[in-house]
């Protein structure tokens, strides 16, 4: 759903209140935290869509990922996991249904998480994904609100996987494209989430449906900020480009153009449509956003590095309006 129009959902539900809340819905949050001791909050999140991709094993690992993702954005481990399942199961036959289910389970696995049941129910289009409860101290808790003038902004996997699997469906993707995306798409943000720990952040949110932009803007408002962000920085996935030069982007990203418009600015003819297609392109099991205090800059790079991380520096928290973002070149 475009980010607006859930934001006109929301905000006809009521409020939820207790002392031990300490994020809900009525923030810009990956998933909702509830304290239940001093040491240990809950975190709790959902996702399921679609297949991404005809493989149905890797559409499992897939969507486990993405679900497993909020999690680790908030700085948690995953310890508990429901599978959610729409499935045709006259037509389509439960082989399939297996496969997707051992890609989730291998991916849970992986997570160092237990998967403890789970709900399905007859669709006529099949749909997979996780509820999934992480544990963290409530002192350890990253959130997307604290990002600071100065801050570091470090993009944790390439963009692009939106262009790419619609060039792949338009049968007009090169060799290698659909492989490097997926490869992207089913690696965890388990070693993203340990290093940001261990290194001390200021905010970090996960990128998927809402694009690079979308899930940024809603850092830079929940964080009272704006974001530098330098287009030629930011690692792109092989054919993503290409893709938006042909005009095959996905709808998402029309949407996700319209919610950032307000607070857009691009600064240089560098940065053009085809560019500001990638900015806006929804992600699935993208990688992290994070900000972090430029005395800590080279060491997190380098530790992400050192973990296997394709991370990169793409920009700067600054003073500007709340929620603006400033395309640079």
């Amino acid at each position: 759903m475009p980010p607006g129009a859930l934001a006109q959902v929301l905000c006809h539900l009521p409020i939820m209140e207790d002392e031990n809340l300490l994020i809900g819905c009525n923030s810009f949050a990956d998933a909702g935290v509830y304290r239940v001791r001093d040491d240990l909050a809950l975190v709790q999140t959902l996702d399921f869509f679609t297949p991404v991709v005809d493989d149905p094993y890797l559409f499992g690992q897939i969507a486990a990922a993405n679900a497993l993702s909020d999690v680790y954005a908030m700085g948690a481990q995953p310890r508990l996991v429901m599978n959610i399942v729409c499935y045709p199961s006259k037509t389509l036959g439960i082989e399939a249904l297996a496969k997707i289910m051992q890609g989730g389970a291998h991916k849970v696995l992986e997570a160092g998480a237990l998967i403890v049941g789970g709900h399905s129910v007859e669709d006529n289009e099949p749909k997979y994904g996780l509820s999934v409860t992480g544990f963290v101290h409530p002192e350890q808790l990253i959130t997307n609100d604290g990002a600071q003038v100065g801050d570091a902004v470090v993009l944790t996997k390439p963009l692009g996987s939106g262009l790419v699997l619609t060039a792949v469906k338009a049968e007009l993707a090169a060799a290698g494209e659909l492989e490097a995306a997926v490869q992207t798409m089913t690696a965890l943000n388990k070693e993203a989430a340990a290093v940001m720990n261990e290194i001390g952040v200021s905010a970090a949110t996960d990128i998927t449906g809402f694009g690079l932009l979308g899930h940024a803007r809603e850092l830079a408002l929940a964080s009272g900020a704006a974001l530098e962000l330098s287009f030629g920085r930011i690692p792109l996935l092989p054919g993503a480009l290409r893709a938006a030069e042909m005009g095959l982007v996905p709808g998402g990203a029309y949407a996700n153009r319209d919610y950032v418009a307000d607070g857009l600015k691009v600064a240089g003819e560098a940065v053009g449509e085809r560019e500001l297609d990638v900015l806006c392109d929804p992600q699935t099991s993208g990688g992290l956003l994070i900000t972090v205090p430029a005395t800590k800059e080279a060491k997190l790079l380098q530790t992400l590095a050192a973990r296997g991380v394709p991370a990169a520096l793409i920009g700067r928290v600054t003073a500007g309006p709340a929620g603006q973002i400033t395309v640079l070149p």
